[in-house]
């Protein structure tokens, strides 16, 4: 059994022409379906649905082979026990640091809203700098609007929501696309399958 590890919405849309290229198509619409484990054109192939941010670790535990994961992500996860065998080029954005338009200095030590929390603070220790880093899970623009943090960490894709809430980006911290990860142990016992896929779904991306 070969178990793919994907999340719903845009990766996943931008995935499917790239697992079609390597033979592999569901045979549910994971849209209107309900089900978290989806059948494919394979029987031996299965394609598992869930959190973006929950990818890595169903592949760095082995209860997924495969999987897309973005590069925010895989940099908060750390990527332990993984490979990163291929950039996708899907799903692009930029991580950055946001605050409100012309926003008074900070006196102090900054405060900075982010669910993107070990990223945040590796990124202002590189810095020399020390700041206070509270975890949000979303709408993070509505940190600094309501006085809750000085900054934000996030992907920004347009900046219409930063822009529409009275925000700018400020700092780019990385570029964002997602990637292929592979378990390691899966790697070794199923090298020449999962090479396989990884070979046609690289020639799909040339």
């Amino acid at each position: 059994m070969l178990k793919i590890a994907l999340s719903k919405g845009r990766i996943f849309k931008e995935t499917l022409p790239l697992l079609k290229a390597a033979g592999i198509e569901p045979l549910d619409d994971p849209e209107s379906s309900r089900k978290l484990i989806l059948n494919t054109n394979h029987e031996d192939v299965k394609l598992v649905i869930i959190r973006a941010t929950d990818v890595p670790t169903y592949v760095q535990f082995g209860a997924a082979d495969i999987g897309v994961a973005g590069k925010d992500v895989l940099m908060e996860h750390g990527g332990e026990g993984i490979y990163e065998p291929l950039d996708l080029g899907i799903a692009k954005c930029r991580l950055m640091t946001a605050g409100l338009v012309n926003a008074d200095p900070v006196n102090g030590r900054k405060r900075v809203a982010t669910k993107f929390v070990n990223v945040a603070r590796k990124y202002f220790e590189s810095r020399g700098e020390q700041v206070e880093v509270i975890k949000l899970y979303g709408s993070m623009e509505l940190g600094p609007i309501v006085g809750l943090s000085d900054l934000i960490v996030d992907v920004v894709d347009t900046g219409n929501t930063l822009k529409a809430n009275g925000l700018e980006p400020i700092d780019h911290i990385a570029d964002i696309s997602s990637r292929l990860i592979v378990n390691k142990a899966a790697m070794k016992m199923k090298h020449e399958r999962i090479q396989s896929l990884i070979d046609r779904i690289r020639g799909a991306l040339a």
